[in-house]
C-alpha cells in the first residue's frame, strides 16, 4: 500500500488555509465569532499558520450541547479558529483517502450524500428478499484513538502532518463513558485506552469514515457482498440468501470486535424486505415510500418554530424559504404528494 509523504507544506501554505477559512465560514459569516475572526483576517490566518509551522499549536476548549432528535447525543463544537485549521488539514489528506473508498459509503463525501444513499438502498430492497440491517452502538464515543492513529499511518507517513492529525485526536474533549470488553482484555483495558470523537467536527466525521474503511472492504470483497451500503454507522446487506446474511453477522461481529466495536443488539435485525426497512427517516416498502411518523414530528415541531421565530423577528424569509425548499426536496423522495399539500397548502407565516 503506498503510503503519502510531503504533504506538510501544502497543509500549511498560506492559500490553502485562506481556502479552509472560506469553507468554514459557509453559512455562518454573520455569527459574532466568525465576523471577529474575519475583522484581522490575514493576521488571524498568519498566526494559525506560524502556530503550525513552529508546532505551538494546540486545541481549544470545547463548546457542548445535547441533543435529543433523532436520538440523544452529545454535539461539541471547536473554537472557529480550530475549525479552520481541520478544513486546512482535511483539503490536503481527504483526496489520499478519497480514492480508497467504496463506492457505496455514503456519508460525509463530496457529490455523495442522503439522497443518492437513500436511492441505491430502495434499488436493493426492491431487488433483493432479506435485509441484514444494523447500527453500531454508540460509534463515534467508541473510536479507538489508537487504532485510529494506525489506520491514518497505513497512508500517511508525512511526520509533521500526522503531528497535526495526532494533536486534533489527543485534543478531543471527554465524550460518553462506554464500558465494553473485548477479547483479550483485562478488567482495567477499558478505562485505560483512549477513545471517541466529538460529533461536530468535520475531522471527525472524516476519521469515521477511515475507522470504518478496512470493513467496508471486507465486506465487499471477503464476505462478497454484492449488494451493502453504509452511511455513517448504519449499514446493510441484502441478498435472496437468509443463510448468507445470517452468517454474515457473526463474521461482521468479529470484525467490529477489532476495532472495538459492537453492533447495537436491538437495532440490528435480519427480516424480509416486503416487511419494509426504515432509512435515512423513510420507511421504504415494496410498493410505497413513506416518511417515518418520528420524522414527520419533528419536522413539524421545526415549522412551528419557525412560525414563532418569525413571529417574534428572529428570522428572515429568506431563511424560512432556504429550509422548506430543503425540506420538500427530501420529502419528495417518498411518496409524499398528498402530505406535503396537506403540511404548506395552509402554512403561515405572520410577523407579531
Amino acid at each position: 500500500m503506498k503510503r503519502h509523504n510531503n504533504l506538510w507544506h501544502q497543509v500549511i501554505e498560506f492559500e490553502n488555509i485562506l481556502q479552509a477559512a472560506r469553507k468554514a465560514q459557509r453559512g455562518k459569516r454573520f455569527r459574532d465569532n466568525v465576523l471577529e475572526f474575519n475583522y484581522n483576517l490575514e493576521l488571524e490566518l498568519a498566526q494559525i499558520k506560524t502556530e503550525l509551522e513552529t508546532k505551538t499549536y494546540q486545541t481549544g476548549a470545547y463548546r457542548s450541547f445535547d441533543i435529543v432528535e433523532p436520538k440523544r447525543r452529545t454535539i461539541s463544537a471547536a473554537p472557529y479558529r480550530d475549525r479552520v485549521v481541520h478544513h486546512a488539514l482535511c483539503n490536503i489528506i481527504v483526496p489520499v483517502f478519497e480514492r480508497t473508498f467504496i463506492a457505496d459509503s455514503y456519508a460525509n463525501r463530496v457529490g455523495f450524500g442522503t439522497h443518492k444513499a437513500l436511492h441505491r438502498f430502495i434499488g436493493f430492497a426492491r431487488s433483493s428478499r432479506y435485509v441484514l440491517q444494523c447500527d453500531i452502538r454508540k460509534y463515534f464515543p467508541s473510536i479507538d484513538h489508537e487504532i485510529l492513529k494506525t489506520l491514518l499511518r497505513r497512508k500517511l507517513k508525512c511526520e509533521d502532518t500526522l503531528w497535526l492529525i495526532d494533536t486534533i485526536i489527543n485534543g478531543s474533549n471527554k465524550q460518553e463513558p462506554i464500558l465494553d470488553y473485548f477479547p483479550g482484555d483485562d478488567l482495567l483495558t477499558p478505562i485505560q485506552r483512549r477513545r471517541g470523537l466529538p460529533i461536530g467536527n468535520l475531522t471527525s466525521q472524516f476519521f469515521a469514515n477511515i475507522y470504518l474503511n478496512g470493513f467496508d472492504h471486507f465486506v465487499k470483497e471477503e464476505l462478497q457482498a454484492t449488494k451493502y451500503i453504509r452511511y455513517v454507522d448504519d449499514f446493510a446487506l441484502f441478498s435472496d440468501n437468509w443463510e448468507f446474511l445470517h452468517q454474515a453477522r457473526l463474521k461482521i461481529e468479529d470484525y467490529l470486535a477489532k476495532l472495538r466495536l459492537k453492533i447495537h443488539p436491538i437495532k440490528s435485525q435480519l427480516f424480509e424486505t416486503r416487511h419494509g426497512a426504515n432509512f435515512l427517516g423513510f420507511r421504504i416498502l415494496p410498493n410505497r415510500i413513506r416518511v417515518r411518523k418520528e420524522n414527520l414530528r419533528r419536522a413539524k415541531r421545526r415549522l412551528r418554530r419557525m412560525q414563532q421565530r418569525f413571529a417574534k423577528g428572529k428570522i428572515r424569509e429568506r431563511e424560512i424559504s432556504q429550509s422548506i425548499q430543503s425540506w420538500v426536496a427530501h420529502l419528495k423522495y417518498g411518496d409524499t404528494w398528498q402530505l406535503r399539500q396537506q403540511i404548506f397548502t395552509n402554512l403561515v407565516f405572520t410577523r407579531g
